[in-house]
């Protein structure tokens, strides 16, 4: 039986800095879909459904509340032989509509979080994620 080919450590940084870089207006839906495989399973799925449509539905969400979104990596952990990356990441953007029952807030806004993606395939099949939205909460800042 064959097995699929074994992403390289290059390929997986690749892949999650493209997922990281959707978060960003505008997102480029065609790029959404190539990225995420049509089994993804959201493991962080915030009341969502736990699927690529759900995800999506989150990623809309955040965008429409944070119209100037600009999300960066601040640090990338590679497990080759799992095909899995943490990302450590950082997000500032206006609230001009409500998210997770806050808002709008019309301020600037940095919220954080630690992504860790599962790559198959060439496509991300599994995610988990841990946000810091304090700032936007009115918890500090």
């Amino acid at each position: 039986m064959l097995r699929p080919q074994q992403a390289t450590r290059t390929e997986l940084e690749a892949i999650a800095r493209q997922w990281i870089g959707l978060w960003c207006v505008p997102v480029d839906w065609d790029l959404f879909d190539r990225l995420h495989g049509d089994n993804f399973e959201d493991g962080s799925p915030a009341g969502r459904p736990a699927t690529k449509a759900g995800f999506a539905e989150g990623l809309a969400d955040l965008i429409r509340a944070f119209p100037d979104l600009e999300t960066t990596v601040d640090d990338l952990v590679i497990d080759e032989a799992a095909a899995r990356v943490a990302t450590r990441w950082t997000a500032c953007g206006t609230n001009r509509a409500r998210f997770l029952g806050v808002g709008p807030t019309d301020r600037k806004t940095t919220f954080r979080g630690i992504e860790v993606i599962e790559i198959h395939d060439g496509r991300i099949t599994r995610r988990w994620g841990e946000w810091d939205i304090s700032e936007h909460a009115g918890m500090r800042g």
